[in-house]
This record gives structure tokens, sequence and C-alpha cells, in this order.
């Protein structure tokens, strides 16, 4: 992955009133898309105006599928700006009921790079918001373009975006009953899918993002002997075995700092939790119970875990400090629950619950109240944070004919309001993903 340099990187603060500066608070409950306007970024020369008119295609898809914006069809615009400097008519932009208006330009450099400028206009004060330039490789145009979709997201929002992201994902492929499970990567959007793995030996499962670097854990599964844990390094593709268990490892999943990693162990017919310090792979149990207790995810504090455990009688979330101490159960709802996955804001909890025969995608404050829903269907599993606690991805399986045939896996986004479900596009089944940070 080529590095993207920030070359400028400023927000201006309106001059006028707080009150007229165009905002979106995000933490409501139900946010009505903002309408903006994004003409083609402008480029001096035919070549770079192309560019240009591909980066605006990706920025305002980034845009749309967040839901906070909607950007106003270009046929409606009566002005088409001929500079990132020229201030805009304003006027012009308030007849078609735009509130903001975000105007970039591209640029070729001596050096073979291009430039991309921006600038963010409030229409109701007439006033800027914010500008920043970047420079980077042609070649790597798309990061440019998430990069200016982050820092419109940022501007308008106050919090950080997620489009510089990148998923990975267990990529399927063959009949059901001989299924090929393989980790594959790509863009939070769906562009440039990269396999990671073969499928040849083993299937890949439960992969999980570093929050420091650019590697991954995951779960292999071996035809000959118990499922075991690794590290896969992105930049090299070099992996590496944590260690070898007696039993079966389930979802391994790193700490805050990347330092440790959580898994389940199965030891004599039990599954419980422990941890492992990735520098002296020294390893720590921090479960000992009769019950089956499993997916282990830590708070981004470090201090506390949320894990699944059937001790009650049913499949339920339970939470206890870093070291083991202090477990207690926080659902109590009918069904159950599964896949707990805290909030890098540290204030939910997201999970799947299954209920008579319906799988559902919720989320839950770190004290058991306020649990919320935010999708259904045949079966929905697995969700995974954007970097900035804003939107949750997961997969979703249809349902197969009774002979077998015609059920498919698919990643899907919904954002907290759960108004938000959108399907990403994979290259074929996809399930369990994994969101990376944002990229550096």
């Amino acid at each position: 992955m080529k590095n993207l340099f920030v070359f400028i990187a400023i927000i201006i603060t309106s001059l006028a009133s707080a009150n007229a500066r165009v905002t979106i608070d995000i933490t409501q409950g139900n946010v009505d898309p903002m309408p903006i306007a994004v003409p083609d970024i402008i480029g001096a020369t035919e070549p770079m105006a192309s560019l240009g008119r591909d980066i605006t295609s990706v920025l305002i898809d980034d845009l749309n599928r967040s839901g906070l914006f909607k950007v106003i069809d270009q046929r409606a615009y009566i002005e088409k700006p001929a500079s990132v400097n020229v201030r805009p008519t304003f006027a012009n932009w308030r007849i078609i009921n735009s509130q903001v208006l975000v105007v970039a330009e591209i640029e070729e450099l001596p050096d073979g790079r291009i430039q991309v400028a921006t600038r963010v206009w409030d229409i109701y004060s007439d006033e800027q918001l914010g500008a920043v330039a970047y420079k980077t490789p042609a070649d790597n145009w798309r990061r440019a373009a998430h990069k200016v979709a982050d820092f419109v997201y940022k501007t308008l929002t106050g919090e950080e975006g997620y489009f510089d992201t990148r998923v990975v994902f267990v990529y399927e492929s063959g009949p059901k009953e001989k299924r090929v499970k393989r980790l594959m990567i790509m863009d939070q959007d769906g562009a440039n899918p990269v396999p990671l793995t073969d499928g040849l030996n083993y299937q890949a499962l439960t992969p999980r993002f570093s929050p420091t670097q650019q590697q991954i854990t995951y779960m292999a599964m071996f035809d000959d002997r118990p499922g075991q844990v690794y590290l896969f390094n992105i930049e090299t593709g070099e992996q590496e075995q944590l260690g070898t268990f007696r039993g079966m490892t389930f979802a391994p999943r790193f700490s805050p700092d990347g330092r440790e990693v959580l898994m389940s162990v199965e030891r004599g017919g039990n599954s419980d939790v422990f941890k492992m310090d990735l520098s002296t792979r020294r390893l720590t149990r921090l479960t000992d119970h009769p019950a089956i207790d499993v997916s282990p995810s830590m708070s981004p504090d470090g201090r506390r875990i949320a894990f699944t455990s059937d001790r009650g009688g049913s499949q339920q979330i339970y939470t206890m400090n870093a070291d083991g101490s202090n477990q207690k159960r926080i659902t109590f709802g009918e069904g159950r629950y599964q896949t707990p996955v805290w909030s890098p804001r540290g204030d939910l909890i997201a999970f799947t619950r299954q209920y008579k025969g319906r799988f559902y995608i919720g989320v839950i404050r770190t004290d058991g109240t306020g649990e919320r829903l935010l999708t259904e269907s045949y079966l929905d599993e697995g969700p995974t944070w954007s970097p900035n606690g804003r939107v949750l991805m997961f997969f979703r399986e249809t349902p197969a004919r009774r002979d077998g045939a015609g059920g498919t896996a698919s990643l899907w986004s919904v954002d907290l309001t759960g108004r938000n479900l959108r399907k990403l596009r994979t290259p074929g089944d996809a399930s369990d993903p994994a969101w990376s940070p944002l990229l550096p």
C-alpha cells in the first residue's frame, strides 16, 4: 500500500456565528441526510480532468453511503466552479437547496505525483469551513478520494471519518458440502480485492485487524488437527503460528494496544477465555468455569473484556476486568447472544442475537442498558466496528434451497440509527468481516 502524504491540512473556523454554521449532530437517534453539492474536481488538462471525475465519483459514493449526506444531482447545478481558489457565488447554490459546497482541484506535479486541493464552503453563512490538500502518486487516486471524504466528514461532524480504511474477510467458494474459505482484503467500499491465503491447505476463519499495525490474526482449520491461531503481516505476506495448543482455539482478537491476543481455548471439551502476550508468548487463563466461555473482546481502554457464556443456562454476554475478575452478566433477553464486540468509542457493545429462528445485529451499553436491534434476517452475524464507532459491518446469509443450492453469504453495513443498511460488493460469497483502523 503506497503512502498518501498530507501536504497541508488546515481547518478554518467560520467567521459567522456558531448558530449559522452548518454542522451535523451524529449523536442523534435519527439524522436526515444533509444536501450538499460536489461538482467534478477541476483539472487544467483533459487527463487531469478525467482523473478528477474518477476521484469525484468515489468521493460522492463515500459521502452518500455514510447516510449523513445526500449529494445533489450535478445536473441541477447552476454554476461550474472555475478554480478551487475562486470564491463561489453562494446564491447559485442556495437555489438548489444545497447547504454545503465541496470544491476541489487536481494538478500534476513536476515529480509525477498529483495534488488534490479541496475547500468546504458553508452556503448559509457564505464562509469557508475548511481547506486541505493532498499529494500522492497518481495510481493512488482512490485513497486521495477517501481522504477527501474523511476530511469532509470531519469538517461537518467534528469526528474522524472511516473511508480511508480496508476490510479483511473470508472469501467463500465451491459447493456447500466442500466449501473453500480463504482470506481476502479490500478497500471499505469493495474496491481492490486481493487474496491473502489460497485456501488449499486449510480453511481461514474469524480474521481480526491489529489496531496498531497492518497485521491480522485469524483461526486456521486443518483436516488433520485442531484449529490454531495465526498472525499474518499484510505488508510482507509473512505469517506465523501463535503457539501449539492442546485443544481447539477460537475467535482470536487483538487487545487495543496490539500487544496481546485474546482467544478461547478448548480443553477437555470445555472452552475458556485466555490472553497471550505477543512478546513472551505467555498464555494467561482468564475464565475457569464448566460452562462454555468464548468470543472475548477488550474495551478500548484495555480495562474490561466482554465475552459470551452459557453459564446462566443460555448464551448471554458477560463482562469482566482484564485480569478475569468481576465477571458479571449484562444481557438478560430471550434467545441467544453471541459475538460481542466493544466499540472503539468505548460506549457500546455490538452483538449477534438469535431469537425464534431469526438473527439480529444489535448494540447495548456496557452496563447492559439501552439494547437496540439494528438488523433482522434469516442469518445476520459477526459485527465489526468502523474505526470511528458509528457504523457496523456484518455478514448476512440467505437460505439455500432444499437441495442445498442457492444460499449466499454477503457483507452488509448499517449505521447506529439502523436506517442506513447497505450491501457491499465483493468478488463472491463473503463472511466474517473485520474493519481496519484508519490507514497511516
